[in-house]
């Protein structure tokens, strides 16, 4: 006969509660530590729509930027790249430096113009907090890299309120086409009780309403895989870009404070001369409106431009809310070419245009379901998985590694 209650089973409860008690403490540190960014970068974005003409004030806000990290912030100038790296090969801790140094950067390139996102804080904090903790408690290289990885969920879920997709994004950001299940479970904890906790400090996330979507038959799911592969071709154009801008910058500027004051001169200059402060910043208003009114057919091509400059150029804070513009964008102008609802549209290439510049195609549709609604999710998944497909295997995050390739024409040698 069977056992009901095979020994392992209890065997595993006293490392769940370990990790219970851990995420827990992660999750409150994390929450917390985007509460307090939030609001600061509230405050940043109001004073800033008050004042255009800081934006001219852009190339100084880099240069002190810069002069920062030179001074401090060396050992942690990787970002998130760095935790990345360190939970694919255990080294040292996190120096805690990083999280108020990303902090006041990322608050600064805000307010006074540059056009940067703001979950490459959040999870730079949230992983950088969590590793506190292996000291505490003595961990093992294997424990720190779950510790790690269950920061990055509770920071990513607590910044955008998305608890589920945060849980994904820590395991699927790692390497494309694989992901680590050991640590599925303190990760979905960090990311729901992240999540509590911001509400708790009073934080409020954009609502985007629920949205419309047309039966499935055989011309919505092609239309919206066409929107796909154009989602993924783009975030592929943006991952590139970026990357581009930023071995230009490094290979012709030697002096690292000085890259975020030339890119400064470029944006300023640009906002000045092409009316395109909407481009500057989180954008927000611009990603709300892309789902009630169609918008300028080469918003998309703008915010990325302006994205790419930023980040390359050494301006902190990531690029997660200007890839929803650009998505979100890009869809609203594709939605009369196919003949498909705007809003919807819109939404899918919110999220899209993310899978495809992150490599993060299951945290995108999840994110998709938990924003727009469960009757999405047909499509988001077409969406999103045709843009993971489509756009290489350079995306965002350079320390992501290629854990499988996407397709057997890019295999790697030694892959199944």
């Amino acid at each position: 006969m069977p056992k009901l209650f095979p020994p392992v089973s209890f065997a595993l409860l006293p490392r769940m509660g370990m990790w219970l008690a851990l995420a827990s403490v992660v999750a409150a540190l994390a929450g917390t530590a985007s509460a307090f960014f939030l609001f600061a970068l509230d405050h940043a974005t109001t004073w800033r729509d008050a004042h255009h003409g800081v934006v001219w004030l852009l190339p100084f806000a880099g240069l002190a930027v810069g002069m920062l990290y030179r001074q401090v912030g060396q050992s942690v100038d990787g970002g998130l790249n760095l935790i990345l790296n360190e939970i694919h090969t255990p080294k040292k801790v996190v120096p805690l430096r990083i999280v108020p140094l990303v902090l006041a950067s990322t608050v600064v390139s805000h307010g006074f113009g540059a056009s940067v996102g703001r979950e490459g804080t959040a999870v730079q904090m949230g992983a950088a907090l969590a590793d506190q903790l292996t000291a505490v408690f003595r961990l093992a290289p294997h424990d720190r890299r779950i510790l790690l990885m269950t920061g990055l969920s509770a920071g990513f879920a607590s910044v955008f309120g998305t608890p589920l997709a945060g849980a994904v994004f820590g395991l699927e950001v790692l390497a494309m086409g694989r992901m680590r299940y050991d640590a599925l479970f303190p990760c979905v904890v960090a990311a729901i009780l992240a999540d509590q906790v911001g509400l708790a400090w009073g934080i409020h996330h954009t609502h985007y309403a629920a949205v419309e979507v047309p039966p499935v038959d055989w011309w919505s799911v092609l239309a919206v895989a066409i929107a796909g592969i154009l989602f993924g071709l783009v975030g592929m154009l943006f991952a590139k870009t970026t990357r581009a801008i930023g071995a230009f910058m490094k290979h012709r500027v030697p002096c690292a404070p000085l890259r975020p004051f030339i890119g400064g001169i470029a944006i300023a200059t640009a906002v000045w001369g092409l009316d395109a402060y909407r481009y500057i910043g989180l954008g927000i208003p611009d990603i709300l409106r892309a789902f009630h009114a169609p918008v300028r057919p080469w918003d998309f091509l703008g915010k990325l431009l302006f994205t790419a400059t930023s980040v390359g150029s050494g301006f902190k804070g990531g690029e997660v809310t200007p890839l929803f513009y650009i998505g979100a964008t890009l869809g609203n102008a594709l939605a009369p070419l196919l003949h498909m609802p705007l809003a919807m549209m819109a939404g899918l290439g919110f999220v899209a245009v993310f899978a495809g510049a992150a490599n993060t195609p299951i945290t995108t549709i999840l994110m998709a379901l938990e924003l727009f609604g469960a009757q999405i999710g047909p499509f988001a998944a077409i969406a999103c998985v045709s843009a993971y497909l489509c756009s290489g295997h350079a995306g965002i995050y350079q320390a992501q590694r290629i854990g499988r390739s996407k397709h057997r024409l890019h295999r790697q040698a030694g892959q199944p």
